[in-house]
């Protein structure tokens, strides 16, 4: 899951993400105004299903749910796939030759389980191609200690081992530059302060409880006006991003050595010990594009190893270090790729129409990307494989997805649905494309007035059933979100019915975000992600060194691929479409969010007052 986001998950969007879609009109081919009664009539024929009246009871084929459990229980190759995808391959960075590899593996192991038109799509170009070789560090005095690093993606390397004197740079307003002008030459900079280390008085560990569950069920509690501020938080970041750049600017020509900088934490404070090497670690924001690239040499160490040398120079103690980081860049203008594959549908009427399951495929660097997401990919591939082995013909065809570029801000994804379904266009001044605030907008999370385009949709976007996604690690599935998508809870409730002895027992009408259904559901597409238990993913495994197969967790994976087998099973073979949001009007947003006029007779208005 992208870190961009990830407070987002249980924040920002909760509370924000499409909920000013969610009141939107039907498309004007299906729903105009002020119709004759004959042309009315005529009319609510042609309405989708996606749109129209749904049955009260579903067709749950037990028989079906029997053999799932059976095939993904006890013949499972979860695993496999798991250790062939993370120890085999390893980190899965876009762009990377390893990300490379990845795609190439998952098209070939789909056409092994029997899947059709097994490929890769091309979503665009995303960077620089680049792998880390090797990362050390050491303090030589006061006194010798091992230091552990490693480089901070799309980090050149450093000429060979260099020994330097290390010093610090803390930057809190442009003022703090003129302190370090011409002081940086050669030297090995620490750059800004550790986090501090907090007490660990709760597990980092946790599942679900009943009570927590249950929770989720009511209506979420309301965030007042205390909630956190998405356009302060962007003027925030583009503040620091500023200095930073400034900053970044004067060691480049001063031609400073290497820069180091702490781990950030992670969740409950189980980030010691740990590094954290995501966007948090990059000191600019696109560092794969060349154009904008940081040219010194830079990695990431954990807190403690910080720490000491951060004290040593504060209190005027010279240490002099020596870091050696060996990296390779493979190309300036790498593509983006998408793994796909099929089962054909076999009803003549629904095979056009799509079932989709997905995760993303790309990873950061530190560990072997085995809870984030791996995971998720290689659930997918199970839940497909299931339903091959079973030679179940579903009556619409169904299609796996493994993206990638997620990390970096749900590129593939969001280039998938681009080319297959539609966008949300950006008006005159809008954001500039690609930044944080365009990706925002055109996810639904840029705030009441942020200023969007109309939806253009492909003719595919009539076709598109489902999308079902797995993005939270390796915990077992306890539920599904349903977006706000109101009139298909009832639907996943009578299917996990079934499920409950595997512990599926949750439907919330909650959003949650942080990952690529995101990208469905921004255009009113059906687009899901699952609810899973928490395990140490957010404390522990989150784009960290400890993200291995070590944190999987067998059994549950096992489970996931059995539910997300059902979920597509159950899809597939609906005569009616999976019910839809109403059809968004992003274009309306700004202007049906404006304050009221005219609420106080006796205002003044600011031409009067002057």
């Amino acid at each position: 899951m992208s870190r961009t986001f990830s407070a987002l998950r249980r924040g920002i969007c909760t509370a924000t993400l499409l909920s000013t879609v969610a009141v939107s009109s039907m498309p004007a081919a299906f729903a105009q105004k002020n119709k004759p009664a004959a042309a009315a009539t005529e009319e609510k024929k042609t309405v989708p299903s996606y749109y129209g009246a749904q049955p009260a009871t579903e067709n749950v084929d037990l028989g079906i749910y029997a053999q799932i459990r059976n095939e993904g229980l006890l013949h499972s190759h979860v695993m496999e796939y798991m250790e062939g995808l993370s120890d085999g391959i390893g980190p899965r960075l876009t762009g990377s030759p390893n990300m490379k590899k990845a795609n190439e593996w998952t098209r070939d192991r789909m056409t092994d389980a029997g899947l059709v038109n097994a490929h890769l799509e091309d979503w665009g170009e995303f960077g620089m191609g680049w792998k880390q070789i090797n990362s050390w560090a050491r303090m030589i005095t006061p006194d010798t200690e091992p230091v552990w690093i490693q480089a901070t993606p799309w980090s050149p390397a450093t000429k060979g081992a260099v020994t330097a004197d290390a010093v610090l740079v803390e930057l809190n307003t442009q003022a703090d530059l003129a302190k370090y002008k011409g002081k940086l030459a050669g030297k090995i900079v620490l750059l800004g302060a550790p986090h501090p280390i907090v007490d660990l008085t709760e597990p980092l560990f946790s599942r679900y409880t009943e009570a927590e569950l249950k929770e989720m069920e009511g209506p979420e509690t309301p965030r007042g006006r205390g909630g956190v501020n998405i356009q302060q938080a962007l003027a925030d970041r583009a503040r620091l991003a500023q200095l930073r750049g400034a900053a970044l600017k004067m060691m480049t020509e001063e031609g400073v050595a290497a820069i180091i900088t702490p781990s950030r934490d992670g969740g409950k404070g189980g980030g010691t010990g740990i590094i954290f090497d995501d966007n948090g670690a990059n000191l600019v924001r696109g560092a794969q594009v060349k154009e904008t690239a940081v040219t010194i040499p830079n990695a990431v160490t954990t807190v403690e190893n910080y720490g000491r040398i951060f004290r040593l120079l504060q209190h005027h103690v010279p240490v002099q270090m020596e870091v050696n980081i060996q990296t390779e860049f493979t190309g300036d203008h790498e593509h983006g790729f998408n793994t796909v594959a099929e089962i054909p549908g076999t009803d003549p009427k629904l095979k056009e129409q799509v079932v989709m399951v997905g995760g993303h495929l790309d990873s950061w660097i530190s560990g072997t990307g085995a809870t984030d997401n791996a995971a998720g990919s290689v659930v997918a591939m199970e839940a497909v494989r299931i339903l091959k082995a079973l030679n179940i013909k579903p009556r619409r065809t169904i299609r796996i997805a493994l993206w990638s570029g997620e990390e970096q801000g749900l590129f593939g994804s969001r280039g998938y649905v681009k080319q297959h379904f539609g966008e949300i266009t950006t008006p005159p001044g809008g954001p500039a494309p690609g930044s944080d605030a365009a990706m925002m907008a055109a996810l639904g999370m840029g705030g009441r007035n942020a200023r969007r385009g109309p939806l253009k949709t492909t003719k595919e976007w009539e076709t598109l059933d489902a999308y079902y996604n797995l993005d939270n690690g390796t915990g077992k599935v306890r539920g599904v979100y349903t977006q706000q998508n109101f009139a298909i809870g009832p639907i996943f409730a009578q299917w996990i019915a079934p499920l409950k002895d595997l512990g599926v027992t949750t439907i919330t009408n909650r959003n949650t975000g942080g990952t690529d259904h995101l990208s469905f559901d921004s255009l009113g597409l059906p687009g899901f992600q699952f609810i899973q238990d928490d395990m140490d993913y957010e404390t522990r495994s989150h784009h960290s060194n400890m993200d291995t197969v070590e944190r999987i967790h067998e059994d549950d994976l096992k489970q996931a691929a059995v539910v997300e087998a059902i979920f597509l099973y159950n899809t597939s073979e609906r005569e009616a479409m999976m019910p839809r949001k109403p059809y968004p009007h992003p274009e309306e947003d700004s202007d049906r969010n404006a304050p009221l006029k005219n609420l106080y007779p006796t205002a003044v208005s600011g031409a009067d007052k002057q």
